[in-house]
């Protein structure tokens, strides 16, 4: 039988600059060895020195966008004042995870500089106190593509496993189990979110009956970061809108979000799509892994190097505009 329980304590309190959150989670909680300790980032940034005055009104205002300047990598997506982007963790979320709630009306709270380092620190600090081994969580809320709402992800982990991975081993109907990856660190955290609640002042969870994710002493494993996808290999490395942008801007050290370079087979399809007639042809020079592509009437430039862009391939030879009706493309290293 299965059985997992999740408890978020009361009397944690306010937490500031200096607090040591370890001591307070021993104070409120009896944990024991394979637990897993839930701590929201807030907190942890909290008690991190993270908050940041910035005042109200304008100023208020222009300090925030210095903010989320500093703490963004790159735009992934914006919906009028809503910008999605991929911050200095290489996290995908709203705002670069700066947070006003839940702090002083003229504050703001920034992301813990590093999350895994953070759990790294109350773990040990735990084992420390009380003597039991248990792994620690701490958690951001964040929207997911294609469904409304947010839940709480993992955004730090040490001494849990972050995936289980079932690739390789079957199902009770003996199917074989090709990408089954679930991301468990991001599961204990959404169950920790239920028994916490937004607004219940309990930033501290504890679950428990999952002791065989928790790892030996010593061992922290590799972080929360590791169910990061690198540049590239996210199918939606952009908004919908911010692909043809990009695509069409051609700005070079954006290309390695379109990903590794398509088959000649999809490439094909999109020109064809674009420019019904159009053939791509494998190149028959020694060693050139390039295409040859024909098209059944002039067509813009900036068009054949948007589509090959988007797809990881470059035009080669041809000039920053008028219109052509063949080319020689590359794939482009990724």
């Amino acid at each position: 039988m299965g059985r997992l329980s999740v408890v978020a304590p009361d009397g944690i309190g306010e937490v500031t600059e200096g607090t040591d959150l370890a001591a307070l989670v021993a104070e409120v909680a009896d944990l024991r060895d394979g637990d897993v300790v839930v701590v929201t980032g807030k907190v942890v940034s909290k008690a991190e020195g993270r908050t940041v005055v910035v005042g109200t009104g304008p100023a208020s205002d222009a300090a925030y966008e210095t903010h989320l300047a500093g703490e963004t990598l790159r735009l992934v997506a914006r919906r009028g004042r809503t910008r999605i982007v991929r911050n200095r963790l290489g996290l995908v979320m709203a705002a670069a995870g700066i947070d006003r709630s839940n702090v002083a009306t003229d504050a703001l709270v920034l992301l813990p500089l590093d999350p895994d380092a953070s759990a790294r620190t109350m773990r040990a600090r735990l084992h420390d106190l009380v003597g039991v081994n248990v792994g620690v969580v701490v958690t951001d809320t964040a929207g997911r593509a294609w469904r409304e709402g947010q839940t709480d992800i993992a955004i730090g982990l040490a001494g849990v496993q972050p995936a289980e991975a079932f690739a390789g081993r079957h199902d009770s109907y003996g199917n074989p189990l090709a990408v089954t990856l679930p991301a468990v660190a991001d599961e204990i955290a959404g169950a920790a979110e239920l028994a916490q609640g937004k607004l219940g002042a309990r930033p501290v969870a504890v679950l428990r009956g999952r002791a065989d994710l928790v790892l030996p002493v010593g061992d922290d494993g590799p972080g929360a970061r590791a169910l990061q996808r690198p540049e590239g290999a996210d199918l939606f490395g952009f908004g919908a809108r911010e692909a043809v942008v990009v695509a069409l801007a051609d700005e070079p050290h954006l290309r390695p979000v379109f990903g590794a370079p398509a088959d000649l087979v999809e490439l094909a399809d999109a020109f064809d799509r674009v420019v019904p007639g159009s053939e791509l042809r494998t190149d028959d020079g020694e060693g050139d892994e390039g295409a040859e592509l024909t098209l059944p009437r002039p067509v813009p430039v900036v068009v054949v190097r948007a589509l090959c862009i988007a797809h990881g391939w470059r035009l080669d030879g041809q000039p920053g505009h008028g219109a052509v009706t063949s080319a020689h493309l590359s794939p482009s290293a990724s």
